[in-house]
């Protein structure tokens, strides 16, 4: 499939958001065509991986240079949206399942719990890299931002799980953990910075997650936006995992859906809207390998 799609966007490298952002008519996918069960195989990924930027509305990403390669060579939802404005609650539903309410980016020492306490509960290896991270959770100056980092505000308590990205390579090079979230700074995540920025950004990072036996192994990086610019706060989520069968879906999803798919894909019960969201399954359907390929 091939995307036709041209997005124009002018953003200045720390500006403002809508007003300066002129996306180009929306992109008009082909239409979709589900393989029927057997011809399908949707396994247990063994690794998950989750990116997350800021600020672009579907139409004003999915036809954008390296953002276009990995939905056309991998796969894409064109209907996925955004759960509130402005970040913090978005990041929170993605990690716990709800919004608590909160309509704003301040602090707010909620309790103990969401994505990051069930994986330690379980057993399952997990680390969260934070671009821009030089000195903790709660002192790190510009280009971090509190507000991007969820694990930090369940029970008031920064995870030790939760890194500078600095350690990011290494990691990759090693034992890597089960479960790895990436929030990048607040320039290469989209917030001050222009869309090819974002993009060199990725062209830097996701080669390197796609380079570990982790991800190739049956493994799964996700890459969505928190919020979109639009009146519908759509946004692009990318599902990029080996021999992908399916490259675009059209169903309904939110970041509930996301939390749903990782808590399933992992083992863990789905917290709070997560328990009746739909997880993104058909993106994760396989091409059945030859039988050359297939492990003996």
């Amino acid at each position: 499939m091939a995307l036709s799609l041209s997005v124009l966007i002018t953003l200045a490298a720390c500006g403002g958001k809508a007003a300066q952002i002129q996306p180009s008519p929306p992109y008009s996918p082909p239409a979709l065509t589900f393989p029927s069960p057997e011809a399908s195989a949707t396994p247990t990924p063994s690794h998950v991986f989750v990116i997350v930027l800021e600020n672009r509305s579907y139409a004003q990403v999915v036809g954008s240079g390296y953002i276009a390669q990995l939905a056309q060579q991998y796969g894409f939802a064109s209907d996925y949206h955004g759960v509130s404005h402005p970040s913090l609650p978005n990041y929170l539903a993605l990690t716990s399942g709800s919004t608590y309410g909160i309509a704003d980016d301040g602090w707010h020492s909620l309790p103990a719990g969401g994505l990051g306490a069930q994986l330690t509960t379980a057993g399952t290896t997990w680390r969260a890299y934070m671009e821009g991270m030089s000195n903790g959770c709660y002192r790190s100056p510009y280009p971090y931002a509190l507000k991007h980092n969820p694990f930090a505000y369940y029970g008031g308590v920064c995870p030790s799980e939760v890194v500078p990205f600095t350690r990011f390579a290494q990691d990759m090079a090693g034992d890597v953990p089960r479960f790895v979230w990436i929030t990048p700074d607040l320039c290469h995540d989209g917030h001050d910075c222009s869309n090819s920025v974002v993009a060199e950004w990725l062209g830097q990072t996701v080669p390197t997650i796609l380079g570990t036996s982790a991800w190739q192994d049956g493994g799964v990086l996700f890459i969505t936006w928190d919020e979109g610019e639009d009146s519908a706060n759509s946004v692009l989520t990318l599902v990029i995992h080996p021999d992908p069968l399916l490259h675009h879906s059209d169903r309904s999803y939110n970041h509930y859906s996301l939390l749903a798919t990782i808590e399933d894909d992992l083992g863990l019960p789905r917290l709070g809207a997560a328990a009746q969201a739909t997880p993104i399954d058909d993106l994760l359907a396989s091409t059945p390998l030859p039988r050359s390929r297939q492990k003996m």
